[in-house]
């Protein structure tokens, strides 16, 4: 007997407002600020690829670009649009066409102006497919026209209203690049993409680091940062270390100042250690989560979805496993997201009722090892894992839920492997589960992932909706949002596409999707920018 769904949402909205505030502001600085010196960070993300995010698009290369590259708008620790490159935008009554006023007193590194013309280029730059973008791509989707009306004037003429337009403005993904730099070959531009940032890249050692040298003409500040003129820190050297173990060890000793993806073992210890600090700063778009590939068997069977769900406990690894850095989630939607709706009873655990769920789906026959059959076929499920993207405790979280799975007769076959490998089974369509993070700024994260306009693969390979989830209901209500600009229409509409997307059991909740940095105390002025949570330090400096 399938378990009750709607009758049991208990919508809670999310409660944002305190984790929001701690996205941005690490300590209050000690002292006046000192110029000069060399800051070293630590990651333990993947080696970009390349570092134009335009290309591809994920989170390293937003770790990374906000270095060096600044985006039309920001958000302010409140959750606010503020001007950034930007200085003024006004939408039409129809919502079809947004005109943008911009700065006109800053350059790019290489000595180009930042003009509307700027501003084209980088936006035809995303949607050629030559580009092989996905997450910008996606985020300017409807943007059909960019006319320069004049140097600092722009005017975009959209194919339908884009209520997430702003949202999608302030992302790294869709930041401004220098137009003489984009004509270069995309090779050259991977390399060392040019903007208007307080830093430079001036050389990449791969597997090793990459030196960022300070813009001496840097005048573009965004509204909320503390201070303006060039930055204060000469250089920074962006250190690939992939060993958490590593990584810690080396910002114990001072050999690093900032790392990031730490370990909460090592953020449980930092606690304890005066020389370091910890700035949690959740992520804005989705939750961490497993999506269930309703696109193939046997998840094209909604008995056979929720039994998996009902077969696994996510709570006790959650609880074991992250030492009390992460908090269990029961929403679609990450913490930072106003609209997101939290369901815990939808996702209870019960081994039961999943057996009877699979028995009533055909699945009534075991085999000699404890997994059920359905003519001959054995249940099982391939899940392929991203060692650059999943940290080891949730590796581990990834293996209790295999075998609670066992129990009721999944087979569940952990994947291990690097990110290229990862990308490779999402795009031939090889996996039944897959724990795939996505940041976005807003709830429009819902229309990325579950329209089922994203299952056709963005021109870089990548498609977002790995659920595989086709409902046009689903998508009239997701356009629908999209297209409204009352914000509590779209939070009503957003929580329908939400119930709608867990009574379907597509998607299992696991935890809030976080940066977790430390940082040695003799970094002051840390702070992660409010879009999407990634470091800047532009207002950094060190005090020894």
């Amino acid at each position: 007997m399938s378990a009750p769904r709607t009758l049991l949402l208990s919508l809670s909205v999310v409660a944002s407002a305190a984790l929001l505030a701690g996205c941005t502001a690490a300590t209050e600085p000690a002292g006046d600020p000192v110029a000069g010196g060399t800051l070293v960070y630590a990651t333990g993300d993947a080696e970009p690829g390349c570092l134009d995010p335009h290309v591809g698009g994920n989170y390293p290369q937003a770790l990374i670009s906000t270095q060096y590259l600044e985006s039309l708008v920001s958000k302010n620790s409140d959750g606010e649009i503020i001007p950034w490159l930007a200085t003024d935008w006004t939408e039409s009554p129809d919502g079809l066409t947004w005109d943008f006023t911009l700065r006109d007193d800053v350059n790019f590194t290489d000595g180009t102006p930042f003009d509307a013309e700027a501003v084209k280029a980088n936006i035809e730059h995303l949607k050629d497919p030559e580009t092989a973008s996905s997450t910008g791509y996606l985020a300017v989707g409807k943007i059909e026209g960019i006319d320069a009306v004049a140097a600092d004037q722009v005017r975009f003429t959209l194919s339908a209203p884009d209520s997430a337009l702003l949202e999608s403005f302030s992302q790294p993904w869709v930041s401004i690049q220098s137009p003489t730099a984009l004509e270069r070959e995309q090779a050259v531009n991977c390399e060392n993409p040019v903007g208007t940032g307080p830093f430079v890249v001036t050389d990449w050692v791969k597997q090793q680091s990459i030196t960022l040298e300070r813009n001496e003409d840097y005048n573009s500040a965004p509204d909320d940062a503390g201070r303006t003129g060039p930055a204060l820190l000469d250089s920074i050297e962006w250190r690939f270390i992939p060993d958490a173990a590593t990584r810690y060890a080396a910002l114990q000793s001072g050999d690093v100042d900032v790392i990031d993806n730490a370990q909460p073992n090592n953020i449980s210890s930092a606690a304890d250690v005066a020389t370091i600090e910890e700035l949690d700063a959740p992520r804005p778009g989705a939750a961490n989560r497993i999506e269930l590939n309703s696109g193939k068997a046997p998840f094209d069977d909604i008995r056979v979805r929720e039994a998996f769900i009902r077969s696994v406990d996510v709570n006790p690894g959650v609880e074991s496993l992250f030492f009390g850095t992460a908090e269990r989630s029961y929403s679609v939607l990450s913490s930072v997201e106003p609209a997101g709706i939290s369901t815990p009873d939808v996702f209870t655990t019960d081994p039961e009722a999943a057996k009877t769920l699979l028995d009533e789906a055909g699945w009534n026959t075991i085999d000699s090892d404890g997994y059920r059959t359905k003519d001959g076929e054995r249940l099982s499920l391939t899940f392929p894992i991203s060692t650059n993207q999943s940290i080891p405790a949730e590796q581990s979280l990834f293996e209790q839920i295999q075998a609670s799975a066992k129990d009721v007769g999944f087979e569940v076959t952990l994947q291990p492997t690097d990110l290229s490998s990862w990308y490779g089974a999402l795009f031939t369509n090889e996996y039944n589960v897959v724990s795939a993070p996505y940041t976005k700024v807003g709830a429009d994260v819902l229309r990325i992932l579950y329209h089922s306009d994203s299952i056709i693969p963005a021109p870089s390979g990548y498609y977002a909706n790995l659920a595989q989830l086709s409902d046009p209901a689903l998508d009239a209500i997701l356009t629908t949002a999209s297209e409204t600009s009352d914000a509590s229409e779209r939070q009503e509409l957003y929580a329908e596409a939400q119930r709608i997307i867990v009574d379907g059991f597509y998607v299992l909740p696991l935890y809030d999707q976080q940066n977790h940095y430390l940082y040695s105390t003799s970094v002051e002025g840390f702070r992660a920018l409010p879009p999407v949570a990634a470091p800047t330090f532009y207002d950094a400096w060190l005090t020894n």
